[in-house]
């Protein structure tokens, strides 16, 4: 597991560490565009990400990806202003056409499963000629469903994590680094 260091001073007040630096992520972006380019060689790979907290991953997964590729989004939320998870509602839906294609969908965390779950059903009913996925984070401590990341960046503990990308109430996605956020901030 990744080390934790202090915030920087202004947000001292709401995260309680860096869990996980600037440095680390993109060191291990780079290893898992690597082992995607390696997997899919010589194939035309659809990216399929999920809205909203991939997109910094995203973006600096796919400028490593030197693959022919589709990109196209998912919208699905499950949380809403809240930390316990929630109904699951797609907000958006495939504009291309995943049938008979290689898909790799990104995700931001593998929490509950509840969501990759959801997706990759809705995707396998597709017909894709072959489907894995790819997430940032996972929390093997919270996993309710029966499922695993193809690739995974980091394995995180049991707290709520905020940054690149990750968010508490729509907040905290721009921060460089993942950080953990104190508990009287999201209780």
């Amino acid at each position: 597991m990744p080390s934790t260091t202090p915030p920087p001073e202004h947000l001292r007040k709401e995260v309680d560490s860096v869990l996980i630096g600037e440095t680390e992520i993109a060191a291990r972006v780079r290893e898992l565009a690597a082992d995607i380019e390696r997997d899919f060689a010589d194939r035309d790979l659809l990216v399929v990400a999920l809205l909203t907290g991939t997109v910094p991953f995203l973006a600096d997964l796919i400028r490593h990806i030197t693959l022919p590729m589709r990109l196209d989004f998912i919208g699905v939320s499950s949380y809403g202003n809240n930390t316990a998870p929630g109904e699951l509602v797609f907000t958006k839906e495939l504009r291309l056409e995943a049938e008979n294609r290689d898909v790799l969908l990104v995700d931001d965390i593998l929490d509950t499963g509840k969501t990759l779950r959801a997706v990759t059903d809705k995707l396998n009913a597709l017909k894709p000629r072959s489907l894995k996925t790819c997430v940032l984070l996972e929390k093997k401590s919270r996993r309710a469903e029966k499922i695993m990341g193809d690739y995974v960046g980091f394995e995180v503990p049991d707290a709520f994590v905020v940054g690149y990308g990750l968010d508490y109430a729509e907040c905290y996605r721009n921060l460089p680094f993942i950080g953990i956020l104190k508990p009287e901030v999201h209780a």
